[in-house]
């Protein structure tokens, strides 16, 4: 009889739980839906003397008109379209209607996109867009931030979406980035930020490459961010068609930044080349200019003396994410995407990359990542003598807490290796996401944190890659717990804000679609919703916008 009691109790507590998960699906799944409502019906272009399927960048949410960037150089006002900051957004819609079975979503990231296919394209084929470029939605006129030049840092596109719109609009986009960013074809000589212009220069892909050793001087600055976008887009357009030629010069690119790797601890480097001097930097530190790089290797002029010649630019590891996370998240889910030889090959430039780093540059009791030069050299203190580049003299080098896309990296990276040095960062910076314990190795003495309140939704998302790797419910179950605490505390007055006090909501942000991939891994259907690839709003000099609060 005790039995049959026990039997009945764990019964009904186990459909209790059921109903209870279902709820909160059905409740992260409606969040998400009620998003994309709220956006497709106050967030379009209702503005100026006609209105169009644009969207805006975001919402204040007390009137519901598009929110304001006010330029800090002129104090005019600006009502921003700016199709770069809306990738992830349309990766949400296309998700949501999969999902849903409701095209209404996908429609408008396709109406959108048309739009800015007819209207605002340069003659080369850049769209114009990015963090200097955008659609004012009162006037329809294109208006820009800084130079209004063409920059490309980390955006990581929507390609295979595009691809779907406008297959050739999408490879003459590529053909224009490509044809923007790089200088000398024959070293790959790149850089971050160059004009719009009217038509290519010539043939794109029929190039010569020599190639030079690393950290020649070049006229230009082999920015890794930059380099991450270029290499991506031009294995995108060879996923998305077939095409060899782009291939060849993406893995070209990813290996420049490879083989300046340094002998020794096998750390990467922030760009593959040094300025070329071409000028003698002014006698006054305070000039404008004093800092610029036409004047040579800003490492090597306020470094040097200290450092000897290991003080170049491409040395300076002072952002690791740029570095450990975007491009080694990149690399990785490029080598996945293609398997094979090619795919090993790029698997394991990410994996060594990532353990490196783990070696010489994390400190796991601290989460703190250390400023490094790429020799092993730690920085952290080090306090500038002269002043350049990297500040004023007196300044010190500081190391800074691991951002969470290392986690996610770190997490992809020993999914893909089963690399014990990428797990046991892994895990350590779990600890400190306040995840608790998630095991000497998966699923091995595992100790999680139900209380956790995180809810980042690039932690989720790294908990789903981790689940990829062993289907373990305690990681499963910890991503649902982090999508609650998203719906719980940044969802509010029907869209997704940092806090309740915040009162622009920006369209572009993860939580629907870390929601959204959530979901799909709990019904068993993970192919449904586009996959996160680590890009990022490019809203660096529209930042104040979301930052405004009540």
């Amino acid at each position: 009889m005790k039995r049959l009691i026990s039997v009945v109790i764990v019964t009904l507590l186990l459909s209790c739980s059921t109903a209870e998960n279902e709820s909160s699906e059905l409740t992260r799944l409606d969040t998400v839906a009620d998003f994309a409502d709220n956006v497709l019906t106050h967030g379009r272009d209702v503005y100026g003397d006609r209105h169009t399927p644009l969207f805006a960048d975001g919402i204040n949410v007390d009137t519901k008109a598009a929110a304001m960037w006010v330029n800090p150089r002129d104090s005019t006002e600006w009502m921003l379209s700016n199709l770069a900051n809306q990738q992830n957004l349309f990766r949400t819609l296309v998700g949501l209607s999969n999902m849903t079975g409701d095209s209404r979503y996908r429609d408008a990231a396709v109406e959108a996109t048309e739009y800015m296919i007819e209207h605002h394209r340069s003659g080369s084929g850049l769209f114009y867009w990015a963090d200097t470029r955008f659609v004012d939605l009162r006037t329809h006129e294109r208006g820009y931030a800084g130079s209004g030049n063409h920059r490309l840092v980390n955006f990581l596109p929507f390609y295979s979406f595009l691809w779907e719109v406008n297959p050739q609009v999408t490879e003459q986009l590529v053909k224009a980035i490509w044809d923007t960013h790089v200088g000398d074809w024959s070293v790959l000589d790149i850089n971050r930020m160059n004009p719009f212009t009217s038509e290519l220069d010539g043939p794109v892909w029929d190039q010569e490459f020599v190639g030079a050793e690393p950290f020649f001087e070049g006229r230009w600055l082999s920015f890794i961010p930059t380099g991450t976008d270029l290499i991506y887009s031009a294995a995108m357009l060879h996923f998305l068609s077939g095409q060899q030629e782009p291939l060849k010069w993406s893995l070209r690119l990813a290996e420049q930044y490879v083989n300046a790797r340094h002998p020794e601890t096998g750390l990467g480097v922030y760009q593959f080349s040094q300025p070329e001097k071409r000028q003698e930097p002014p006698d006054d530190p305070n000039h404008p200019r004093y800092t610029y790089s036409t004047y040579g290797d800003r490492a090597q002029r306020q470094l040097g003396p200290e450092f000897g010649e290991i003080a170049l630019e491409g040395n300076v590891i002072r952002s690791p994410v740029a570095i450990y996370g975007y491009n080694m998240a990149t690399l990785l889910q490029l080598g996945e995407n293609f398997g094979g030889t090619t795919g090993e090959r790029l698997v394991e430039w990410g994996r060594s990359g990532l353990h490196a780093f783990a070696s010489y540059g994390y400190d796991p009791q601290t989460n703190l990542v250390r400023p490094l030069l790429a020799d092993g050299t730690d920085l952290t203190g080090f306090e500038l003598r002269r002043f350049g580049y990297y500040g004023p003299e007196g300044r010190r080098f500081e190391a800074g807490t691991a951002d969470r896309l290392l986690f996610y990296s770190y997490v992809l990276g020993y999914r893909l290796t089963e690399d014990q040095m990428l797990w046991n960062t892994a895990r350590a910076m779990a600890r400190h996401q306040g995840l608790g314990d998630l095991g000497r190795r998966p699923g091995i003495d595992v100790n999680i944190n139900w209380e956790t309140e995180n809810s980042d939704p690039v932690v989720l998302l790294a908990l789903l890659e981790l689940n990829q790797a062993v289907p373990d419910q305690d990681y499963l179950a910890l991503a649902e717990q982090i999508g609650d605490n998203i719906v719980s505390f940044r969802f509010h007055d029907g869209f997704f804000l940092l806090t309740s006090s915040h009162v622009n909501a920006r369209f572009d942000t993860l939580e629907p679609l870390a929601l959204l991939t959530l979901e799909a891994t709990l019904q068993g259907k993970p192919e449904l919703v586009p996959r996160y690839n680590t890009g990022r709003t490019t809203d660096g000099r529209f930042r104040s916008m979301w930052s405004q609060t009540r």
